[in-house]
This record gives structure tokens, C-alpha cells and sequence, in this order.
């Protein structure tokens, strides 16, 4: 995969654009005027891989809360606003970069006291495109279409290269995977801010994340993005587990316990089901960079084993344990996690 060339952006302490690693993003689901309740999903989203948080900031006291939230985390921290100008420019005070909809923030004149206001604290602006909120005229002409969605994005950014400010990233985001690949492929072809990547309202757990992992993932093949998020309707930890899975299944990025595992069948001599939820669930904060195989018999089991770090393949009475493609020995198959997990820590 080459990457296409962008702009380097700075939001806080993390680079993105051009050759840097494309960053892991989310959004919390807790009320931003709880600071106790945010700043403790926040931090349990950093610890699972998150790089870049949004919170949502749709009132004054949601931007009262900025600031103690922003020195109680380590990762940066961006501000979603919509429809109201005055929030972005108070917010701009407090957070790493502002996210808005310049079709919904109000008129030219608004949307150049949030671009100064940016420009005052130092912060990039992410302009937030979707379907679901077009200008008028916009649709009129071109309908609900990639063309539109392209043609929304050239009207703001012409206002913000009119008022000198260059600091964007930009999201082009529809619920359709087809439209967002279209509009993201046309945008890359014109512009070189670097974009954050997504299919907007993609759905559960389960649908969401299969839409996310074709549209982000075929995108990504590409060489188009620079920053992702994973918008389920599930908690935020889901979001960033699955961003984690997509980057590392296009060997983009690696984090921590990979694991492989097979389907299970008649043949299978151990519960492979089982035991890689646990060992998922068990090593879903680890940071070890590590190879592990869950093989149920012997058709593919030795093969994928010698390939992984650690692997596991079942027999009829006992486990083969590999590492590094040899046999090591065998093990009780109730032993499979507590063995695998001192393989890991031992590293």
C-alpha cells in the first residue's frame, strides 16, 4: 500500500498526515458536562488504543468542562460542535482541534470568527461533511450524491483558504460504504489535507462493523486516510477495538496480541470458540507486539502454528504447544490461557 501525500496536521501531541501512522479515533458517549464519567471513559479508551478523543459539546456547560477534562488525560482532545459559533470559539480555548459543519455553524461571517478563534489558540478545524446535512442548494442541483458532498466541502474550504487558514483535516462521511469511497476517492484527487475516515451511522456492533471494515478498509488500500473512527452503535471500547483489527488486518499498524484462529468443525479437538474469547478479552489491553494461533486439529493447525509466534493445536487427549514454528511440548487443555498468557508476559 502506498499513502497518498497530505499535509501534516498537529492536533495536540499527536502528527498525523503525510507518512504518519494513521491515528485511532473515537467519541464518548457520556454527557461532557460530567467530567467525572468522561475523563473515566476517556482513559479507558486510551488504555484500549485510543489516540485521538471527540466529545460532544452541544451547551455552555459542556464547554465549562473542557478544561479540567483536557489536564486529566494524556491523548488529544477535539470538541464537536454543531450550529451554535459562539460554543466553537469558546471551546477553541480548551481543546486540541474543533470539529464542526460549516453548512450548520451559520453564515460566512460566523465561520470566520471560528477560524480566527483557531488561529488564535493555534488548533487545526476538522470540516465535517455528511449526506444527512447538505446545504440546500446543494442537493437541489446535484441530489443526495458524492458530487454534492464534494462540491460542499470546495464552498468551505474556499472560505478558509479566503481567511489564510490551511490547519484542516477533513471528513467526508455518508452511511452508504459506495458513496463514502466515492467522495473520499474524488477528494483525494484535488486536495492534500488529510482526511479522517468513517462511515457515519453505521449500525450495531455486528453490521457497523462489517460496513466500517469495507468502506475505512478499502479506502485505506488505497492510501486515502489519515485518521479513523469507527462509529457503532456500542460503547466507545468497540470502536476502537475494531480500528485496532482493521489497521492490523491491512498489516497498516500492529498492536499488541494478534491472534488467528480457526473455524471450528467436527474435527476439532478443543473449544476453539472459547478460548479465543478469553484469550481476546484477556489480552485486549496488551502492548506485547505477538503472534498467537488457535488451531483446533491437525489439517491446518501445525502450518498456521509454525507461522505465529505461539501457537496452540489440539489433539485428542493433550495440545501441541509451538513457538517460533517447533514443538515445545504438550499441555492439559485446561492450561491452554494461563500457558499462552506466561508466554506473552515472558517476552
Amino acid at each position: 500500500m502506498i499513502r497518498k501525500p497530505t499535509k501534516e496536521i498537529k492536533i495536540g501531541n499527536v502528527t498525523i498526515g503525510n507518512n504518519n501512522p494513521i491515528a485511532i479515533q473515537s467519541m464518548t458517549n457520556t454527557l461532557t458536562k460530567n467530567i467525572p464519567e468522561t475523563i473515566a471513559q476517556i482513559k479507558e479508551l486510551q488504555e484500549l488504543g485510543c489516540e485521538i478523543v471527540r466529545v460532544s459539546v452541544p451547551d455552555q456547560e459542556s464547554v465549562n468542562a473542557l478544561k479540567e477534562i483536557k489536564q486529566n488525560i494524556n491523548i488529544p482532545l477535539v470538541a464537536d460542535i454543531h450550529f451554535d459559533a459562539k460554543l466553537a470559539i469558546e471551546a477553541a480555548k480548551y481543546a486540541d482541534k474543533l470539529r464542526i459543519n460549516p453548512g450548520n455553524i451559520g453564515n460566512e461571517e460566523k465561520i470566520k470568527q471560528v477560524i480566527n478563534a483557531a488561529k488564535e489558540n493555534n488548533i487545526p478545524i476538522r470540516i465535517g461533511v455528511n449526506l444527512g446535512s447538505l446545504e440546500k442548494d446543494l442537493e437541489k442541483e446535484y441530489g443526495l450524491t458524492p458530487k454534492a458532498m464534494l462540491e460542499s466541502v470546495k464552498r468551505q474550504i474556499a472560505i478558509f483558504e479566503k481567511n489564510d487558514f490551511h490547519n484542516i483535516v477533513v471528513a467526508l462521511k455518508t452511511s452508504d460504504i459506495k458513496k463514502t469511497i466515492e467522495v473520499n476517492r474524488m477528494f483525494a484527487k484535488e486536495y492534500d489535507y488529510p482526511i479522517h475516515l468513517g462511515i457515519t451511522e453505521a449500525g450495531s456492533g455486528f453490521s457497523g462493523t462489517i460496513k466500517s471494515s469495507i468502506g475505512i478498509g478499502t479506502l485505506l488500500q488505497d492510501g486515502i486516510g489519515d485518521t479513523i473512527r469507527v462509529s457503532l452503535s456500542a460503547q466507545p471500547n468497540e470502536e476502537v477495538k475494531v480500528a485496532k483489527q482493521i489497521l492490523s488486518s491491512l498489516k497498516i499498524r500492529k498492536f499488541g496480541v494478534e491472534i488467528t484462529s480457526c473455524p471450528t468443525c467436527a474435527r476439532a479437538n478443543l473449544d476453539v470458540i472459547q478460548t479465543t474469547k478469553e484469550l481476546e478479552k484477556l489480552t485486549e489491553k496488551s502492548k506485547t507486539p505477538i503472534s498467537i494461533a488457535v488451531m483446533g486439529c491437525a489439517v491446518n493447525g501445525p502450518g498456521e502454528a509454525k507461522e505465529a509466534d505461539i501457537g496452540v493445536v489440539g489433539g485428542i487427549d493433550e495440545c501441541l504447544l509451538y513457538k517460533k514454528g517447533e514443538i515445545i511440548r504438550k499441555i492439559k487443555k485446561e492450561d491452554i490461557s494461563k500457558v499462552l498468557l506466561d508466554e506473552i508476559e515472558g517476552r
